[in-house]
């Protein structure tokens, strides 16, 4: 009776008889270990392949199971970007510290304790995500991690999906020249609404930071503060905002400050702002620059001598042009021409003033056709028996449809909140201004002046905002931007008759080597006053309570 028991216990443990009743619990659970080892393995063979994947267009979730499927397992966390508290609620967290001091000195010693406190410095992918749509990412946030090819990888298969991405920011990722090209090219993949890209603390040694700014590249604002650029780096990105047969048409903002820029770097970029009509905002702050590059600098902001090769370039643009004219007929091959050359991508000094005179008769003729209604609109209220409140309402209407200088433009806010946010309203703004009235015309075309024999070009009226506080710069320098600022304050004065930018609108000097009572830059502040749009809606806000 004995030994049964025995040779029954014996025969199921080689697993022969697994489906039999007889088995024991021993023999269940390595049973169930085994099925749970093979399942897992046959799971990942089938999901080993990222590229079958369908991305969902919510980032967290997009970019685990693209990590996890190309065996990526300590990958980074998708978290969403902490703000910064406010006053209020440090407050209530400082009255709270003496209650929970005894919980957090029980939980010191253990184990996920620790872990909370090392999960801060663990690599994280921070989103800032849209309020009206929790899920969608507006813009990407990544610090103090090194972003490696296999991460841009699995970038170029989840960020298509993204449909409102409107930033990215890299800060101190490690990036070489390889990565940079790497990620230039995950670029046009995104969503057409990837507009800004910021790298900063990201030194390279072949100073590539100029294929950013390529002429099909859709960037508009662009940062690269803190990345060691020098004097060589300073000239491929003057050469990459214009040069004689092109110039960059989409960005908007450049922010080169704490860098290694000097007087040749800035002369550079001074060349590059010969003929770029695009760039509304500069920032040149914490670098080495001195009177020679101020100089160049406030050169380009009045009228300035052609060179040579430009001299030569606007008399082939002016004979293109004249062909162009003479092989047109008045009327309807002329309207023909004109939407071939609007469909047409526009390169260097193709387009001819024309079709910009062309464009502005039919803003005139769409002007014309809206003041016909609102007098239609009028006639019909002044048969009704308020009869005031409709000519009050007519006399505010034209007032506000005139948008023809950045300086009218920020009567369109609220006026509750102010700073950099309205300086980026303003500066949104005047982009769509500059893209209407200044894309279509090369500027070798403009009306230039000749003097002695020389060639003379207005200047850039089209650059906003230049800021070079921390500098080098002194008296000498301080007078070339005086007489440059006293040249375009003579077009700011007849508001009605300017049409398109009329130069900067601010223009930071600020710690550098020249006293602040300086009697130059106190007329330099004077003259620049009446121009800031902030200070200006701050006024007329100010005199709207009164006036009611």
């Amino acid at each position: 009776m004995s030994s049964e028991p025995g040779t029954a216990a014996k025969t199921p443990r080689p697993g022969t008889q697994k489906s039999s009743g007889a088995t024991t619990k021993k023999g269940e659970r390595t049973a169930k270990e085994k099925v749970a080892v093979v399942q897992p393995q046959t799971g990942e063979e089938e999901h080993k392949n990222p590229e079958e994947y369908q991305c969902t267009g919510v980032l967290e979730a997009d970019f685990a199971e693209l990590c996890a499927r190309s065996g990526y397992t300590d990958f980074p966390k998708v978290v969403t970007r902490p703000r910064p508290q406010r006053i209020s609620d440090s407050l209530a967290s400082t009255s709270e510290k003496p209650n929970l001091d005894d919980q957090r000195l029980s939980a010191s010693c253990s184990l996920n304790s620790l872990e909370s406190k090392y999960v801060f410095f663990r690599p994280t992918i921070q989103v800032e995500l849209e309020q009206d749509d929790g899920k969608a990412v507006k813009e990407i946030y990544i610090r103090g991690w090194k972003v490696e090819d296999r991460i841009l990888g699995i970038f170029s298969n989840c960020l298509p999906s993204l449909s409102q991405l409107q930033a990215i920011n890299l800060w101190k990722v490690g990036l070489t020249d390889d990565t940079l090209s790497t990620f230039i090219s995950l670029l046009p993949l995104c969503s057409p609404t990837l507009r800004k890209v910021s790298l900063e603390g990201n030194p390279l040694p072949k100073q590539s930071y100029h294929k950013l700014m390529a002429m099909d590249s859709t960037i508009a604002h662009l940062s690269l503060r803190n990345n060691n650029i020098n004097d060589h780096g300073a000239q491929l990105l003057g050469q990459a905002l214009s040069t004689l047969h092109g110039s960059n048409r989409t960005l908007v903002s450049l922010n080169l400050a704490f860098n290694d820029i000097g007087d040749k770097g800035a002369g550079h970029l001074a060349d590059g702002l010969r003929l770029n009509r695009s760039l509304l905002w500069l920032s040149l702050a914490h670098n080495r620059i001195q009177d020679k590059g101020a100089l160049k600098l406030a050169e380009v902001l009045r009228p300035f001598e052609l060179t040579h090769p430009e001299v030569v370039e606007r008399r082939r643009l002016l004979l293109e042009k004249a062909a162009q004219d003479r092989s047109r007929s008045p009327t309807s091959s002329r309207q023909a021409d004109t939407k071939t050359e609007r469909e047409k991508p526009q390169i260097g000094g193709i387009s001819s003033v024309a079709l910009v005179e062309k464009m502005q008769s039919m803003k005139t003729l769409k002007g014309l056709a809206k003041k016909k209604e609102k007098l239609g609109e009028v006639v019909k209220k002044e048969k009704s028996p308020t009869q005031g409140t409709a000519k009050k309402e007519d006399t505010t209407k034209p007032g506000k449809g005139k948008v023809t200088i950045p300086e009218q433009k920020p009567s369109r806010g609220k006026g509750t909140k102010m700073g950099s946010k309205e300086k980026r309203s303003i500066l949104l703004e005047s982009e769509q201004l500059v893209a209407e009235t200044t894309e279509m015309i090369n500027p070798l075309l403009e009306p230039m002046e000749h003097r002695d024999g020389k060639v003379f070009m207005p200047g850039n009226k089209v650059l906003l905002y230049l800021n070079l506080v921390r500098n080098r710069i002194t008296e000498v320098g301080l007078e070339g931007f005086l007489t440059a600022v006293q040249y375009q304050a003579q077009f700011s004065k007849p508001k009605s008759a300017s049409k398109g930018p009329v130069g900067l609108l601010w223009l930071s000097l600020a710690k550098n080597c020249f006293d602040p009572q300086c009697p130059m830059y106190i007329v330099m502040q004077e003259l620049m006053l009446p121009k800031d749009p902030i200070k200006v809606k701050l006024r007329d806000e100010e005199a709207l309570p009164v006036s009611t």
